[in-house]
């Protein structure tokens, strides 16, 4: 009598639905605590759509149908279209220039009537996993090839550089996961120093004066080809090689830096990057992307949201306020409370325990897709799956440390509990056909 139906349950981990569903209902609680006023129905609030917990959790219905769906679906269906799914994500994203609407400052949703909203961006993450896993599950993918190398780049890049036409680049950033993925696969560690060194010099260019920065690395290069002299006298290309590298450097601090500062990214997220890091902004003149914050978080100070939110996290002590308590959630002082930072929700309401409880949670959880990804057969299996847990850590690292003030507000949300449809649709189809894939983990897909 009590015994799960074979055809839907064989080989199906369940602690992934259980973590599932322990994340959602989390996040409904969430939403609810900061949406819900004294007075309204519960019952009726519920059910009427028309509030952001009521929406919440018909998405949730609308997800588990979809996950039903999936894992009645065979795995193979997943390889076999991989390629298609991932035409169908860069035709939706290029739908979004003529289609857009503008929804709170940003451009990339595409919106159906008066309450269906899509946002191609986030829904193409999942046809990025698929056509990566695909492209190195292929017999004849050779990834230790640079040809495969630029490949394998080019599948993850192409959605990240439409998404950043959309002034999106928050959600574009995203997409950079999925290297991890390529470098459990082989990716020579260079490209790893290569990446991590372009990363200092991007901070480096806005923590030291440009004239001072430039005359610091021409001084490395000069150290460098002092102490490789001998090897130079050897192998003359190398000088050529320091000479180059040394060029990149300064182009990079010159200009490639200031561009994307200028050009870019928008006013008021360049503002909250030098706010984070404690400095003035020396391109507030030179700005030139046409970008309305959204009125919601438009307050004295580009750091008012950072601010706030810190403050309601700090409310709420060890222990919390309590469920439906909290001051600064409450009462909207927060901007954005139920999407971007709807941790500092779970921060007032329930404390550091709270907060400790539920980014274990998110750790174990995140230890068992890794888990999940090492007992495949299949590399197209595993690659998935390291791309779903690359995601996933993206998103959770990122949200909460920009909750907390030590990453820049970018729009990140965290997975399955921050409001929004295709937020909870996205992270819901990528993880059912994760425990699909997995059922099926002693079969060879290609």
């Amino acid at each position: 009598m009590n015994q799960r139906n074979p055809a839907i349950s064989k080989g199906i981990d369940w602690v992934l639905i259980w973590l599932y569903l322990a994340f959602v209902t989390i996040g409904i609680i969430s939403i609810f605590s900061v949406a819900y006023r004294e007075g309204d129905n519960v019952l009726q609030s519920f059910i009427g759509f028309k509030t952001v917990y009521s929406k919440q959790l018909y998405y949730f219905i609308v997800a588990l149908v979809l996950g039903l769906f999936i894992l009645l679906t065979d795995s193979k269906f997943f390889t076999a279209t991989a390629n298609i799914w991932y035409m169908v994500g860069i035709g939706l994203l290029l739908l979004v220039f003529p289609f857009h609407t503008n929804v709170k400052g940003t451009e990339s949703i595409i919106r159906f009537g008066g309450a269906i909203q899509l946002q191609p961006a986030e829904t193409c993450k999942i046809f990025v996993c698929l056509a990566l896993a695909k492209y190195l599950s292929r017999v004849e993918t050779d990834f230790n090839k640079p040809k495969s190398h630029l490949t394998a780049a080019g599948i993850v890049l192409l959605p990240a550089i439409i998404t950043i036409a959309q002034k999106e680049t928050g959600l574009a950033l995203v997409f950079f996961a999925f290297f991890l993925v390529m470098f459990r696969e082989g990716l020579p560690a260079g490209y790893l120093i290569v990446g991590f060194s372009l990363a200092v010099l991007v901070v480096a260019t806005l923590l030291v004066e440009k004239n001072l920065l430039a005359i610091i690395l021409t001084a490395i290069a000069a150290l460098t080809i002092y102490f490789s002299r001998r090897q130079i006298k050897r192998q003359r290309g190398l000088l050529v090689a320091i000479v180059l590298i040394w060029a990149a450097c300064v182009g990079i601090q010159r200009f490639a830096v200031p561009f994307i500062f200028t050009k870019v990214l928008k006013s008021y997220q360049v503002e909250r990057i030098f706010s984070l890091i404690g400095r003035e902004n020396p391109y507030a003149q030179l700005n030139t992307v046409e970008d309305e914050e959204p009125a919601t978080v438009k307050k004295k100070d580009v750091d008012y949201n950072v601010r706030q939110s810190k403050i309601a996290i700090g409310s709420g002590g060890v222990l919390g306020r309590g469920f439906l308590k909290g001051t600064q959630t409450r009462f909207d002082f927060v901007p954005e409370q139920q999407t971007d930072f709807i941790f500092c929700t779970i921060g007032e309401g329930f404390g550091f325990v709270g907060s400790i409880v539920v980014l274990g949670i998110y750790l174990f959880f995140l230890l068992k897709v890794i888990n999940v990804a090492e007992r495949q057969r299949s590399v197209f299996s595993r690659c998935y799956a390291y791309g779903v847990a690359a995601v996933f850590f993206f998103h959770i690292a990122i949200n909460v440390c920009m909750t907390i003030g030590l990453a820049p507000v970018i729009g990140i949300p965290l997975p399955f509990i921050s409001y929004g449809g295709t937020s909870l649709l996205t992270f819901s189809v990528m993880l059912f056909i994760l425990v699909r894939l997995d059922a099926d983990r002693q079969m060879i897909l290609r």
